[in-house]
């Protein structure tokens, strides 16, 4: 049950001990690890120790490197003990050689053998595999994005014949692009309804064109004053988070289709305050330009996805100003509000925090350092400088 406070969460299989929420934010932290990957680590630790024992037993030994471990422990989460049990009686021998084909079919044969439910609906949905993805989180330098889809055979026809159409009319029209690029720009136009109508064949004009509909583009882009004015000049676009030219964001702006709103700047070295709890939305987006993402510890979620926290609670003091406000993701903004992690601004963008096991870690533009004092190495005199990066847990 999600709770605001600590509450203890199921991160492995059916059988695993639960797990205090709020220590995954610690140990993740303490490892250097972003809070999802410090989960992983403590949920793989669980299910091979309490689900997987011959597996855990190699990886004690040394007979087996931990990460092909994690590999399988990875697959058996979400499946029944009985069905985990098959998995490593039958994987433990051959783990070090085994591949992930071999893996998925041998995960697939525990869940036919053992859990036929979830066999049954396994194959219902994979009998409805019809799709179509644009992944915008791998979006190119030139700002392209790839689209993959499955559709009906008579949809595919159909959207098919609409391209190879549209791809001619472009190059009747005096386009030089191939063939590939012009089917592209055809789906685009086809997106915003500017497909053609009365067109028979690439030497005949069209008749008529439907509306053309304006391409409304919200970029939340960031330039250096270098930047400004140069077509090379490099700035980065927010969601996603790329990298683009002045050239290219030139180009997505300056066609036809394009509608184009410019909103105030804001000037992030401009302090700005209010006297009500309730953060006003200009002030909101001032946080989340000069941060750009959660202040913890390791964190990489978003700023623009994440709770705008008071540093100094509100009941406490603290006031509604860029000084006293920063984005926390949801996990950090509870662990934050219900723990005794604690942190202070020690300037704009620049965090101190520190953990109920008293580790330290500055979080700043630049990343996270652990500042968690260590061990001091003795040098020729018997004494010498902390060492760097020491931390209780290592």
């Amino acid at each position: 049950m999600a709770t605001w406070g600590d509450s203890p969460i199921p991160i492995a299989g059916d059988g695993a001990p639960l797990v205090s929420e709020f220590c995954l934010y610690e140990i993740a932290a303490a490892l250097g690890l972003t809070p999802e990957a410090g989960r992983y680590l403590v949920a793989h630790a669980l299910e091979l120790f309490h689900r997987l024992p011959r597996l855990w037993e190699r990886v004690q030994s040394g007979s087996l490197p931990a990460w092909r471990a994690r590999r399988v422990a990875d697959k058996t989460i979400a499946l029944s003990p009985e069905a985990a049990a098959f998995v490593d009686g039958q994987v433990a021998q051959y783990a070090p050689r085994i591949g992930n084909a071999a893996l998925d079919r041998l995960v697939d044969e525990a869940i036919a053998r053992f859990m036929p439910q979830t066999a049954a609906e396994m194959a219902e949905k994979a009998a409805d595999g019809r799709h179509v993805t644009i992944n915008h989180q791998q979006v190119s330098f030139a700002g392209t994005s790839l689209l993959q889809a499955e559709l009906d055979l008579p949809d595919a026809l159909d959207l098919d014949k609409a391209l190879q159409a549209g791809a001619e009319q472009q190059k009747a029209l005096g386009s030089t692009e191939s063939l590939d690029v012009r089917r592209s720009l055809a789906l685009g136009a086809l997106a915003r309804g500017d497909q053609f109508l009365g067109f028979a064949s690439p030497d005949v004009e069209p008749v008529e064109t439907r509306t053309r509909k304006t391409r409304q583009i919200v970029l939340h882009l960031h330039l250096s004053d270098r930047a400004l004015g140069e077509p090379h000049g490099v700035g980065r676009v927010e969601s996603p988070n790329i990298l683009v030219t002045a050239a290219q964001v030139a180009a997505w702006c300056g066609a036809p289709e394009s509608q184009v709103i410019v909103r105030p700047v804001i000037d992030l070295n401009q302090h700005v305050s209010v006297a009500s709890y309730e953060i006003p939305d200009r002030l909101r987006e001032q946080v989340i330009l000069r941060d750009l993402g959660c202040v913890a510890p390791y964190c990489t979620k978003r700023a623009r996805h994440a709770d705008i926290d008071h540093i100094l609670e509100w009941i406490l003091g603290g006031s509604t100003g860029d000084l006293n406000l920063a984005p926390l993701c949801r996990g950090h903004h509870r662990l934050k509000t219900f723990s005794t992690w604690t942190y202070t601004m020690l300037q704009p963008g620049s965090y101190l925090w520190r953990s109920p096991m008293n580790h330290v870690y500055l979080r700043d533009g630049t990343g996270t350092r652990d500042l968690t004092p260590g061990p001091r190495s003795p040098g020729p005199g018997g004494t010498g400088p902390p060492a760097s990066g020491g931390s209780a847990c290592r």
